[in-house]
């Protein structure tokens, strides 16, 4: 298999160094290119034709938000961000999200590159999936979609799982929701500081209310749960009339919170209630909830692979579904 070639895009030359250091001990992952910024970075995808890019959030001139925003105008192709930041930039982490990057990781301090290792394995995940990422150009700033109609909410409840790339499916999709749109659990594999942000962004821009779950915390038409980032596991106790609970449990296929988790814990709860939506391919974590509720008879969809979605194994979805479709039908579900 043809090594993954990445283009680093960084203003600091010692992060250029740390950063490129550290991908070239991921197996079978190349660097081609060093650029300090936009300008010649532009040059370097020319003439590379990099399969990835890791671009800094903050450099001077044309900061990496706007050279993001242009890339996935233009032409797109996976890109990965880096940041000193941690508050202060975790809106520009979202925002970057949002417009189309894969993730967002902590830049190390120069005084200690070690600290560099402890993302390298997740990196590595990360490079081999955007690799194959199905990407769609999308403007500068892709608009929210105006919110449906309000709904006759027949007491199915919605569980949702997927990661940092799929911060801009979730705009899309919760940004068509009514106010009182079916309840719905969400599991998003983000980065440290970025559950609260994506909370408090999403919540400014879409008609239902969203929230951080804490445990013992109603499940109600017309709430977002986002599940915290941390030592706990979001799962549903009962249904209808349920609550969330977090559990203190070790990792679930390597994540906590875990979709699988949340996904079974529906199943069990409300059975033939419950429709899940997944935005992953499943491979790590996912695939086992989705059985599950499978097996319970809900009703599961994914986007379909030809419209910037995922290839799941045969029987793990009821239908795959375009992704620009992915609002009404879900809703469609959830309404008498």
């Amino acid at each position: 298999m043809a090594a993954t070639k990445v283009l680093v895009v960084d203003d600091s030359l010692t992060m250029r160094a740390l950063i490129s250091g550290a991908l070239e001990r991921i197996p079978n992952v190349e660097v081609v290119g060093l650029a300090d910024g936009a300008a010649e970075a532009r040059e370097m995808v020319a003439q590379l034709r990099p399969d990835v890019m890791t671009l800094d959030v903050e450099m001077p001139g044309m900061s990496g938000i706007e050279y993001l925003a242009e890339i996935m105008a233009t032409k797109p192709m996976p890109v990965i961000m880096f940041s000193t930041r941690t508050t202060d930039g975790a809106a520009e982490s979202i925002e970057a999200l949002r417009l189309g990057a894969i993730d967002c990781f902590p830049k190390p301090r120069v005084a200690a590159p070690a600290e560099l290792n402890a993302i390298i394995a997740k990196l590595g995940k990360r490079l081999k999936a955007a690799k194959t990422a199905a990407l769609r150009a999308a403007s500068a700033a892709p608009p929210v979609p105006v919110a449906m109609g309000p709904i006759e909410w027949n007491g199915r409840v919605l569980v949702v799982g997927g990661d940092a790339s799929t911060t801009a499916a979730l705009f899309e999709i919760f940004g068509a929701f009514p106010a009182n749109c079916p309840p719905t659990l969400v599991v998003q594999h983000l980065g440290p500081g970025l559950v609260e942000t994506m909370v408090a962004q999403l919540g400014e821009k879409v008609a239902p209310r969203v929230v951080v779950a804490t445990d013992g915390m109603p499940v109600e038409q017309g709430t977002i749960y986002f599940a915290p980032a941390g030592d706990h596991h979001m799962v549903v106790d009962s249904w209808p009339a349920g609550k969330l609970r977090l559990l203190p449990r070790d990792p679930v296929g390597g994540e906590r919170p875990s979709i699988s988790l949340l996904f079974a814990a529906a199943a069990k709860a409300a059975g033939a209630a419950a429709v899940g939506v997944l935005l992953l391919d499943g491979s790590e974590d996912g695939g086992g909830g989705l059985k599950a509720l499978l097996g319970a008879g809900s009703y599961v969809f994914s986007p379909a692979p030809e419209t910037g979605g995922y290839t799941l194994a045969r029987n793990m979805v009821t239908q795959p579904t375009a992704r620009d479709a992915l609002p009404a039908s879900i809703l469609k579900m959830c309404a008498k």
